[in-house]
């Protein structure tokens, strides 16, 4: 299937636009490939893979997305989207799993490089596992929240925290568990700090002014790969 033409006005470089530009570059990434790099694997021009990660109307053809795929070691499904409403981990199991423990060192440039985790609150019905947005700021786990939300019921508490990476094409991935003590931050220099240094903001929405700070006690991580 031949490539449309590139646009002449099309700028040299510009960050991703568009649904399946974001789903291109943000897997394009995770694979660390360059922009060339992934149009090589494809088959396809540079400019016209830049072209696709730029351009909002962009419509490429089954043949197209199903040279991504492949190059990008993903689905057709998971750039187009329609995999998106979908829980991680319905693929069968691989044929010989690795089952491996991730140094300290590992859990902590995994936890640093991500920012949506889960963490599992202690409430009087019982434990409840609530998703937040995150930062990695001195070693500790911080997130925003705000007074009467279950997140909040954290502070005080011993707590579990928990990220995940889940590839469902390769079946493989892995995840840090962080448990330690959470509490509000009240000094009004550490609350100004965090609220300059970090620019995750809660996709919840409304106003979450009050910052929670998780102190690791433990953490652990574990990976499966092929």
């Amino acid at each position: 299937m031949a490539e449309p033409a590139v646009p002449q006005s099309h700028p040299v470089e510009g960050p991703p636009l568009g649904d399946l530009g974001r789903r291109l570059a943000r897997r394009r990434t995770e694979v660390g490939l360059t922009r060339k790099e992934a149009a090589v694997r494809a088959g396809m021009a540079p400019s016209y893979f830049q072209y696709l990660e730029e351009h909002p109307g962009a419509a490429p053809g089954p043949g197209v997305l199903s040279r991504l795929a492949a190059a990008l070691e993903t689905t057709v499904a998971d750039l187009s989207g329609g995999s998106a409403d979908l829980p991680p981990g319905p693929g069968r199991a691989a044929r010989a799993p690795v089952f491996s423990r991730l140094s300290a060192h590992e859990c902590r440039d995994l936890l640093a490089s991500h920012g949506v985790g889960r963490v599992a609150v202690p409430t009087l019905s019982g434990p409840v596992i609530v998703p937040v947005n995150y930062s990695v700021v001195e070693g500790a786990v911080v997130f925003r929240t705000a007074p009467g939300t279950t997140l909040f019921e954290a502070a005080g508490c011993q707590v579990a925290f928990e990220v995940d990476r889940i590839d469902d094409v390769f079946s493989q991935g892995w995840s840090v568990l962080v448990r330690g003590h959470a509490r509000v931050v009240a000094d009004p220099d550490d609350v100004r700090r965090l609220t300059e240094s970090v620019h995750s903001e809660p996709w919840t929405g409304g106003r979450r002014d009050v910052w929670v700070r998780i102190d690791p006690l433990v953490v652990t991580g574990r990976r499966i790969t092929v």
